[in-house]
């Protein structure tokens, strides 16, 4: 009853801020509350179905999943989920904050575009790695259109090289690339990454022959393993190859071989592997190019917004 009276005058506390024009106070006074941003990921939690199905969504990882939670539950010293197996359900106190922190976001989410004396608008053609689209990609357009409704953003993935060749570079407004650190570039350097080695939990397959499963040639990490595995003695084979993350995933899931990813890539669903014969694969930086546009403040706003994202990963 006390959990039902607090939240009820909270809410009636917020309305009242935002309906009497006193935006400064609202803002003050929701950030000494509860973090919005565990809220999003605990509705997402419940919404996709999961830690790992949310991660994908919002583009973080399952880690950083289960420590916004921990926060949150922490915060509230209340436990928000109970684990069957490998599914996370919500607890009683999970179902009660629910619809309550849909209402928060939507508030939220209705202060911000109130405070924008000149909504974003426009077309933004955005190209991103094939990776990327299926760890980062999803989350990203839902927020950002949520946030920027007359905002259209056109998405195509392809393999880095692709992207940055120079015939293809006038059909985009702004490109996520990844490039070699040593190699000299024009875009922004977002985040300094490493890329690692990927398998799945019941299938490691780490043994004296590596099976591999990569994309074609001219993927950054296909050159990448090649070159560090002739470095040395332990014997190699690719057993699959397929440009798209998903077919990847689909093999490493049926035991058909590891992979190698940027960090930041790597699926909820999978993990970083280390092993004697796993050879160090360094960094790799992800870069972003922005192009001339006729919507420089909507592509600003996009890659502040990506990088936002990619960092809090």
């Amino acid at each position: 009853m006390a959990n039902t009276t607090n939240w009820k005058f909270l809410s009636i506390h917020l309305k009242y801020l935002y309906t009497q024009g006193k935006i400064s106070e609202l803002l003050i006074f929701m950030m000494k509350q509860l973090s919005l941003d565990n809220l999003r990921t605990f509705v997402g939690v419940i919404e996709q179905g999961g830690y790992a199905k949310a991660g994908q969504w919002l583009g973080r990882s399952q880690p950083a999943i289960s420590l916004q939670i921990k926060k949150l539950e922490e915060q509230l010293g209340k436990k928000l989920f109970t684990k069957v197996g490998q599914r996370h359900f919500p607890s009683s106190d999970g179902n009660w904050l629910y619809p309550k922190a849909k209402e928060l976001l939507e508030l939220n989410d209705s202060i911000f575009r109130s405070l924008d004396p000149t909504p974003l608008r426009g077309r933004m053609r955005l190209g991103i790695p094939n990776e990327f689209a299926s760890t980062l990609l999803p989350g990203l357009i839902g927020e950002f259109s949520k946030r920027y409704p007359d905002v259209s953003l056109e998405v195509t993935s392809a393999l880095s090289r692709e992207l940055l060749h120079p015939s293809r570079q006038s059909d985009f407004d702004m490109i996520l690339a990844l490039v070699n650190p040593e190699q000299a570039t024009d875009g922004d350097v977002i985040l300094e990454d490493e890329v690692v080695w990927v398998g799945d939990p019941a299938h490691p397959l780490i043994t004296p022959n590596i099976a591999l499963v990569l994309a074609p040639d001219g993927c950054i990490y296909r050159s990448r393993v090649i070159t560090h595995l002739k470095q040395q003695t332990t014997a190699w084979k690719i057993s699959y190859t397929n440009a798209d993350l998903s077919g990847l995933v689909a093999a490493i899931q049926q035991g058909l071989g590891i992979t190698a990813l940027a960090r930041s890539s790597m699926p909820a669903n999978l993990m970083e592997l280390k092993h004697k014969n796993l050879p160090v694969l360094g960094g790799i930086n992800v870069c972003l190019f922005i192009q001339s546009t006729q919507h420089p403040v909507v592509s600003r706003t996009l890659a502040d917004f990506i990088t936002r994202r990619l960092r809090e990963r």
